[in-house]
């Protein structure tokens, strides 16, 4: 068999051939949506993406009788260390043709990390807990939604051949948002809207950087005791920030307040994958036209509810559950009647956060795509 070759992205070249290796290996798979190439390449640009400020990547090609045939990065990140783990390196963009090509790469990236001194392996990410996470393990047989992950079924079973073990589940939840949500859960909506204290407002894009720390404060607050938290710095959530303010609408995100103070939040975006998968990767010379048009009011099948967060006091209560009914209430007859959505995902969640799961559960909803972090001691 013709050796392969494991070869570090050193140049423009070499770094258009790691990005456009998706597509090679991923053209045949009808539910696979093509990433925005721009978007892509800044993610891995340290000259564009603030997470390198803080970590150190890698990326590496593997290339057979001079043709690529899979790639992979390795990074050390200094804030994973802090919060996660002394000894935690990590991997991820991870893509292989096969068996063979994915050992190779995966060993490539091991001794990257133990060069670094790092103790244990997890993947994938790519790159960070905030960017893609977690390998597909289940919900192949439909497309993901934005900003998730889809990857071959054939990468489960190559990566726990190199001695990987699972360590961490991340669900989506799907639900059919054109039918009302059990009677129970309209109780305690209704039981809330009679609540002097309780008010549930949109956002306000013209406070757009204002409205962005609120939600990121909360946010910090709540997730703060989750697995693998990381707080977001200031330039990365500029970074976020400048990405995601075309596709905020203000009746798509929620702020709940308790006697006047912000406690809890809800961001839903629209599924952009509907509307970009036809662009094959490109924006241009007349795809961004396209885009930015549809943005105007964009009519899609499914919302994608990111992020949520409920203050840590609040964590555990019957308030916080009235709340988070009550954001995703009014989120949804807006999505049904502003946006002609019929359907609503969530997710990720910790496969052990009980409040989320619960949720899921009295929403009737049902777990669609199931993605799995891998560990492994070096």
């Amino acid at each position: 068999m013709t050796a392969i070759t494991i070869t570090p992205v050193e140049d423009a070249a070499d770094k258009k051939a790691f990005v456009d290796l998706a597509w090679k290996l991923n053209s045949n798979d009808p539910n696979w949506v093509p990433p925005l190439k721009t978007e892509v390449h800044g993610l891995i640009d340290p000259r564009t993406n603030p997470w390198f400020e803080h970590a150190e990547a890698r990326f590496f090609l593997a290339t057979r009788n001079g043709e690529p045939v899979g790639r992979i990065s390795a990074q050390v990140d200094q804030e994973v260390l802090q919060y996660v783990g002394a000894g935690i390196g990590q991997w991820g963009m991870f893509e292989a043709e096969d068996a063979e090509v994915a050992a190779a790469l995966i060993a490539r990236a091991e001794d990257f990390l133990r060069g670094r001194r790092m103790t244990r392996a997890q993947g994938p990410y790519s790159l960070s807990i905030w960017d893609e996470v977690g390998l597909l393990v289940k919900g192949h047989d439909h497309p993901p939604t934005v900003m998730m992950g889809h990857n071959s079924p054939n990468y489960e079973g190559w990566i726990e051949t190199a001695g990987y073990a699972g360590v961490k589940d991340l669900y989506t939840y799907e639900l059919d948002i054109a039918r009302p949500f059990p009677p129970i859960i309209d109780r305690i909506i209704k039981s809330g809207e009679r609540n002097p204290r309780i008010r549930i407002r949109k956002v306000d894009k013209s406070r757009f950087e204002e409205e962005a720390a609120l939600i990121l404060g909360i946010l910090n607050d709540a997730w703060s005791d989750n697995w693998g938290f990381i707080p977001l710095s200031p330039e990365e959530i500029a970074y976020a920030g400048k990405k995601l303010k075309p596709i905020v609408y203000e009746e798509l995100i929620r702020v709940a307040e308790v006697d006047g103070e912000p406690v809890a939040f809800m961001i839903t975006l629209p599924d952009l994958n509907e509307i970009t998968r036809e662009f094959d990767g490109h924006l241009f010379p007349f795809n961004w036209l396209k885009l930015l048009w549809k943005l105007r009011q964009p009519q899609v099948r499914t919302m994608r509810v990111p992020l949520m967060g409920v203050v840590k006091r609040l964590q555990a209560t019957r308030l916080a559950s009235q709340l988070a009914f009550m954001m995703i209430e009014y989120t949804r007859r807006d999505a049904l009647t502003r946006y002609g959505c019929t359907r609503g995902e969530f997710g990720w969640i910790l496969d052990d956060n009980e409040g989320m799961n619960s949720i899921g559960a009295a929403l009737d909803a049902r777990i669609n795509r199931l993605y799995r972090i891998y560990e492994k001691a070096l």
